[in-house]
């Protein structure tokens, strides 16, 4: 099942990880694996890069990304597959992609000449524009006709737990994602407070949009770095953040 309505489809440039993840998601639907599973092996193809990362070898480091953003498409490509939709997978991929961006950031500036407070900065700098992606992305899946409504607009309050998992695991992983996320949910909706009233966005502000998106954060994380620009990457995603107040402000005058 699409997550959008074909009319609202558009050319999404962070999520060029999704015919691979459909193609996994493929070869495991007949199997034991779960998209648990697909989550856990994701975190761990973005270890293996951040060992890379520690010894030197960035072109390797740039592959595992990119092969982590591949498989983090494959999860939830599985749970549609095999017709097993949960809340608790959702959080445990959202709070696995913020604990690695972090890993991710801090050990570049471990191994360069990175100033850990404008790591931090860039850090803070990732979540939000991520976090400004998929608000207006989760805005769009809502209002479109048969598309998903897994993810909310504003997830203020526990949700009830799907067929097949648990209460108790779905409220564990939201109470992180709530800790892990919230702020920056905070600044976002503080920014575009009635983005969600719009009637819809169109193709072109949402491929614009999608530079945000996380595949695309670390295809360009993973470019910096077989390129040999690890010093560069720090300074670009603090100065990739100009675009939030752009994106923001062509919403607001153009997009009711």
């Amino acid at each position: 099942m699409s997550k959008l309505a074909a009319e609202d489809k558009f050319l999404d440039l962070s999520d060029y990880g999704r015919t691979f993840g459909r193609f996994f998601a493929n070869q495991l639907k007949n199997t034991r694996f779960t998209p648990i599973h697909v989550t856990l092996l994701f975190g761990i193809s973005g270890l293996i890069a951040i060992y890379c990362i520690l010894t030197n070898h960035f072109y390797l480091a740039g592959c595992f990304i990119l092969l982590k953003s591949g498989i983090d498409a494959a999860d939830g490509e599985l749970a549609r597959l095999k017709k097993t939709p949960s809340y608790s997978g959702r959080y445990l991929d959202s709070v696995f992609d913020i604990i690695l961006n972090f890993l991710f950031l801090m050990t570049i500036c471990y191994v360069s000449a990175t100033n850990i407070w404008l790591t931090l900065v860039a850090f803070i700098c990732i979540q939000l524009q991520g976090t400004l992606y998929n608000y207006y992305y989760v805005i769009l899946r809502t209002k479109s006709v048969g598309g998903d409504t897994t993810s909310k607009i504003f997830e203020y309050k526990t949700p009830k737990a799907l067929p097949g998992e648990t209460q108790q695991s779905v409220n564990i992983l939201f109470g992180i994602y709530k800790i892990v996320y919230g702020i920056f949910d905070k600044i976002i909706h503080f920014l575009d407070t009635d983005a969600y009233k719009a009637k819809t966005f169109p193709n072109w502000f949402m491929t614009f949009l999608s530079i945000y998106g996380l595949g695309f954060q670390l295809l360009v994380m993973a470019a910096m770095l077989a390129l040999g620009w690890i010093e560069y990457i720090v300074p670009f995603f603090i100065a990739f953040s100009l675009f939030i107040f752009i994106l923001i402000a062509i919403r607001k005058k153009t997009l009711t």
